[in-house]
């Protein structure tokens, strides 16, 4: 199983507060599981950072595949927004960590499902 993690869940993981949240992280890393994240998750979490908590988000990223915005992402994402940006209110942001999602063929795992009207794209927890 491939889980695509968007930046709430990062978050979440690094406050240590969601007891459920953390729970579930510990049993993905320990079923070695493929965790992928994206380079716009990476870009948030790094842009709203203390320097106190740099190095537990470097040791967060670290056994996480960060996946890179490419040609086919930003296509797929275009359609997302052609489709879905006026009737749900769909962002560059949430049709790049989708269609990223989707271009890995891994379940994303966000606790803001209703931010993504995507009916291709598959959910994790």
């Amino acid at each position: 199983m491939t889980v695509f993690i968007d930046s709430d869940i990062l978050v979440e993981v690094l406050r240590g507060e969601d007891k459920v949240v953390v729970s579930v992280w510990q049993t993905l890393a320990a079923a070695e599981t493929a965790l992928l994240f994206s380079a716009i998750s990476a870009a948030e979490i790094w842009g709203a950072a203390h320097s106190t908590e740099h190095v537990q988000i470097m040791k967060l990223f670290r056994p996480l595949l960060c996946i890179p915005v490419d040609r086919e992402i930003g296509k797929l994402a275009g359609e997302f927004l052609r489709k879905y940006a006026l009737s749900h209110n769909l962002t560059l942001v949430d049709a790049l960590i989708a269609a990223s999602a989707i271009r890995h063929q891994a379940a994303l795992w966000t606790r803001h499902r209703d931010r993504y009207p995507i009916q291709e794209l598959p959910f994790y927890h």
